[in-house]
Protein backbone atom coordinates (compact mmCIF):
# COMPACT_ATOMS: atom_id res chain seq x y z
CA UNK A 1 0.00 0.00 0.00
CA UNK A 2 2.99 2.27 0.44
CA UNK A 3 3.35 2.63 -3.32
CA UNK A 4 -0.21 3.88 -4.09
CA UNK A 5 -0.18 6.10 -1.00
CA UNK A 6 3.10 7.65 -2.09
CA UNK A 7 1.74 8.32 -5.57
CA UNK A 8 -1.39 9.92 -4.12
CA UNK A 9 0.74 12.13 -1.87
CA UNK A 10 2.95 13.19 -4.76
CA UNK A 11 -0.03 13.98 -6.96
CA UNK A 12 -1.65 16.00 -4.17
CA UNK A 13 1.60 17.94 -3.62
CA UNK A 14 2.07 18.63 -7.32
CA UNK A 15 -1.55 19.66 -7.87
CA UNK A 16 -1.42 21.90 -4.81
CA UNK A 17 1.74 23.52 -6.16
CA UNK A 18 0.10 24.10 -9.54
CA UNK A 19 -2.72 26.00 -7.84
CA UNK A 20 -0.37 28.51 -6.18
CA UNK A 21 -1.11 31.95 -7.60
CA UNK A 22 2.43 33.23 -6.96
CA UNK A 23 3.86 30.64 -9.35
CA UNK A 24 1.23 31.09 -12.05
CA UNK A 25 3.33 33.25 -14.40
CA UNK A 26 6.29 30.86 -14.31
CA UNK A 27 4.07 27.82 -14.70
CA UNK A 28 2.28 29.44 -17.65
CA UNK A 29 5.66 29.82 -19.36
CA UNK A 30 6.38 26.11 -18.84
CA UNK A 31 2.97 25.05 -20.11
CA UNK A 32 3.45 27.35 -23.08
CA UNK A 33 6.66 25.47 -23.89
CA UNK A 34 4.73 22.19 -23.64
CA UNK A 35 1.89 23.43 -25.86
CA UNK A 36 4.30 24.83 -28.44
CA UNK A 37 6.12 21.52 -28.65
CA UNK A 38 2.93 19.48 -29.04
CA UNK A 39 1.27 21.86 -31.51
CA UNK A 40 4.42 22.13 -33.63
CA UNK A 41 4.64 18.34 -33.93
CA UNK A 42 0.92 18.03 -34.76
CA UNK A 43 1.15 20.64 -37.50
CA UNK A 44 4.45 19.61 -39.08
CA UNK A 45 4.32 15.79 -38.99
CA UNK A 46 1.37 15.32 -41.43
CA UNK A 47 2.66 18.06 -43.73
CA UNK A 48 6.20 16.63 -43.78
CA UNK A 49 4.84 13.12 -44.36
CA UNK A 50 2.81 14.13 -47.41
CA UNK A 51 5.39 16.45 -48.96
CA UNK A 52 8.27 14.02 -48.41
CA UNK A 53 6.57 11.02 -49.99
CA UNK A 54 5.16 13.11 -52.86
CA UNK A 55 8.24 15.05 -53.88
CA UNK A 56 11.37 13.73 -52.16
CA UNK A 57 13.54 10.98 -53.58
CA UNK A 58 15.76 8.56 -51.69
CA UNK A 59 15.31 5.51 -49.55
CA UNK A 60 12.54 4.98 -47.02
CA UNK A 61 15.08 5.53 -44.25
CA UNK A 62 16.11 8.89 -45.72
CA UNK A 63 12.48 9.95 -46.04
CA UNK A 64 11.67 9.01 -42.45
CA UNK A 65 14.75 10.91 -41.25
CA UNK A 66 13.62 13.99 -43.17
CA UNK A 67 10.11 13.77 -41.67
CA UNK A 68 11.46 13.41 -38.13
CA UNK A 69 13.95 16.25 -38.60
CA UNK A 70 11.30 18.64 -39.94
CA UNK A 71 8.88 17.69 -37.18
CA UNK A 72 11.51 18.10 -34.47
CA UNK A 73 12.66 21.48 -35.83
CA UNK A 74 9.12 22.88 -36.02
CA UNK A 75 8.21 21.52 -32.59
CA UNK A 76 11.40 22.81 -30.95
CA UNK A 77 11.22 26.25 -32.53
CA UNK A 78 7.59 26.83 -31.63
CA UNK A 79 8.18 25.62 -28.07
CA UNK A 80 11.20 27.90 -27.66
CA UNK A 81 9.33 30.87 -29.10
CA UNK A 82 6.33 30.44 -26.79
CA UNK A 83 8.69 30.04 -23.83
CA UNK A 84 10.60 33.20 -24.77
CA UNK A 85 7.50 35.24 -25.58
CA UNK A 86 5.58 34.39 -22.42
CA UNK A 87 8.68 34.71 -20.26
CA UNK A 88 9.54 38.19 -21.56
CA UNK A 89 5.91 39.26 -21.37
CA UNK A 90 5.70 38.21 -17.71
CA UNK A 91 9.04 39.89 -16.93
CA UNK A 92 7.94 43.23 -18.43
CA UNK A 93 4.64 43.10 -16.60
CA UNK A 94 6.39 42.41 -13.30
CA UNK A 95 8.85 45.27 -13.81
CA UNK A 96 6.22 47.84 -14.80
CA UNK A 97 3.44 46.54 -12.58
CA UNK A 98 0.87 46.30 -15.36
CA UNK A 99 0.32 44.81 -18.80
CA UNK A 100 0.83 47.04 -21.85
CA UNK A 101 0.31 46.40 -25.58
CA UNK A 102 3.98 47.15 -26.17
CA UNK A 103 4.93 44.19 -23.97
CA UNK A 104 3.41 41.74 -26.41
CA UNK A 105 5.04 43.38 -29.42
CA UNK A 106 8.51 43.63 -27.88
CA UNK A 107 8.47 40.11 -26.44
CA UNK A 108 7.39 38.66 -29.79
CA UNK A 109 10.03 40.70 -31.65
CA UNK A 110 12.79 39.31 -29.44
CA UNK A 111 11.42 35.77 -29.72
CA UNK A 112 11.06 36.07 -33.49
CA UNK A 113 14.64 37.28 -33.84
CA UNK A 114 16.09 34.60 -31.57
CA UNK A 115 14.05 31.63 -32.76
CA UNK A 116 12.67 32.32 -36.23
CA UNK A 117 15.45 34.60 -37.48
CA UNK A 118 17.46 31.65 -38.79
CA UNK A 119 16.79 31.43 -42.53
CA UNK A 120 15.84 27.79 -43.09
CA UNK A 121 12.95 26.03 -44.83
CA UNK A 122 10.86 25.50 -41.69
CA UNK A 123 11.20 29.08 -40.45
CA UNK A 124 10.61 30.42 -43.95
CA UNK A 125 7.30 28.56 -44.22
CA UNK A 126 6.16 29.66 -40.78
CA UNK A 127 7.10 33.31 -41.34
CA UNK A 128 5.40 33.44 -44.75
CA UNK A 129 2.29 31.79 -43.32
CA UNK A 130 2.13 34.47 -40.63
CA UNK A 131 2.82 37.26 -43.11
CA UNK A 132 -0.29 36.40 -45.13
CA UNK A 133 -2.37 36.33 -41.94
CA UNK A 134 -1.15 39.66 -40.59
CA UNK A 135 -1.67 41.41 -43.92
CA UNK A 136 -5.31 40.33 -43.81
CA UNK A 137 -5.60 41.32 -40.15
CA UNK A 138 -3.98 44.73 -40.65
CA UNK A 139 -6.29 45.44 -43.58
CA UNK A 140 -9.33 44.68 -41.42
CA UNK A 141 -7.92 46.73 -38.55
CA UNK A 142 -7.29 49.68 -40.86
CA UNK A 143 -10.93 49.61 -41.90
CA UNK A 144 -12.12 49.29 -38.27
CA UNK A 145 -9.98 52.26 -37.19
CA UNK A 146 -11.11 54.37 -40.14
CA UNK A 147 -7.68 54.65 -41.77
CA UNK A 148 -9.11 53.34 -45.01
CA UNK A 149 -12.79 53.46 -46.07
CA UNK A 150 -15.03 50.43 -45.90
CA UNK A 151 -15.02 48.81 -49.37
CA UNK A 152 -18.34 49.15 -51.18
CA UNK A 153 -17.85 45.72 -52.72
CA UNK A 154 -16.16 42.56 -51.49
CA UNK A 155 -12.44 42.96 -52.39
CA UNK A 156 -11.77 39.21 -52.16
CA UNK A 157 -12.26 38.48 -55.90
CA UNK A 158 -9.68 41.16 -56.77
CA UNK A 159 -7.34 39.77 -54.12
CA UNK A 160 -7.64 36.23 -55.54
CA UNK A 161 -7.11 37.54 -59.07
CA UNK A 162 -3.85 39.28 -58.18
CA UNK A 163 -2.52 36.46 -55.97
CA UNK A 164 -2.93 33.79 -58.63
CA UNK A 165 -1.83 36.02 -61.47
CA UNK A 166 1.38 37.03 -59.70
CA UNK A 167 2.30 33.59 -58.37
CA UNK A 168 1.91 31.87 -61.75
CA UNK A 169 3.86 34.63 -63.48
CA UNK A 170 6.65 34.19 -60.96
CA UNK A 171 6.56 30.41 -61.36
CA UNK A 172 6.72 30.49 -65.14
CA UNK A 173 9.38 33.18 -65.53
CA UNK A 174 11.17 33.60 -62.17
CA UNK A 175 10.75 30.23 -60.39
CA UNK A 176 13.96 30.64 -58.38
CA UNK A 177 12.27 33.37 -56.34
CA UNK A 178 9.65 30.97 -54.96
CA UNK A 179 10.10 28.65 -52.03
CA UNK A 180 11.30 25.13 -53.04
CA UNK A 181 8.18 23.34 -51.76
CA UNK A 182 5.95 25.72 -53.75
CA UNK A 183 8.11 25.19 -56.83
CA UNK A 184 7.73 21.42 -56.44
CA UNK A 185 3.96 21.65 -56.09
CA UNK A 186 3.60 23.91 -59.11
CA UNK A 187 5.95 21.83 -61.24
CA UNK A 188 3.80 18.79 -60.47
CA UNK A 189 0.60 20.66 -61.38
CA UNK A 190 1.58 22.74 -64.38
CA UNK A 191 4.72 21.29 -65.98
CA UNK A 192 4.56 17.56 -65.31
CA UNK A 193 1.07 17.56 -66.80
CA UNK A 194 2.61 18.47 -70.17
CA UNK A 195 4.50 15.18 -70.44
CA UNK A 196 3.29 11.57 -70.91
CA UNK A 197 4.24 8.51 -72.96
CA UNK A 198 1.29 6.15 -72.64
CA UNK A 199 -1.77 5.49 -70.54
CA UNK A 200 0.33 4.49 -67.51
CA UNK A 201 1.90 7.91 -67.00
CA UNK A 202 -1.15 9.75 -68.32
CA UNK A 203 -3.62 8.47 -65.72
CA UNK A 204 -1.97 6.09 -63.28
CA UNK A 205 1.45 7.63 -62.59
CA UNK A 206 2.82 11.12 -62.97
CA UNK A 207 6.04 9.85 -64.57
CA UNK A 208 6.91 6.52 -66.23
CA UNK A 209 8.16 3.92 -63.79
CA UNK A 210 11.76 2.85 -64.19
CA UNK A 211 12.77 -0.75 -64.53
CA UNK A 212 14.00 -0.78 -60.94
CA UNK A 213 10.63 0.48 -59.74
CA UNK A 214 8.65 -2.34 -61.36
Amino acid sequence: MAGPDLIKTLLYTVNNFLQQEKYKAALAVLKGFRNGSVYGAKIRAPHALVMTFLFRGGSLKDKLKAILKATYTHSRNLACFVFTYKGLQALQQKIQGKSLQSHSFLAACVGGWLVFGDNNNINSQINMYLLSRILFALSRLAVEKGFIPQPKQDPFPLFATLVWGIVLWLFEYHPHTLQPSLQSSMTYLYHDSNVWHDISDFLVYNKPRTASGK
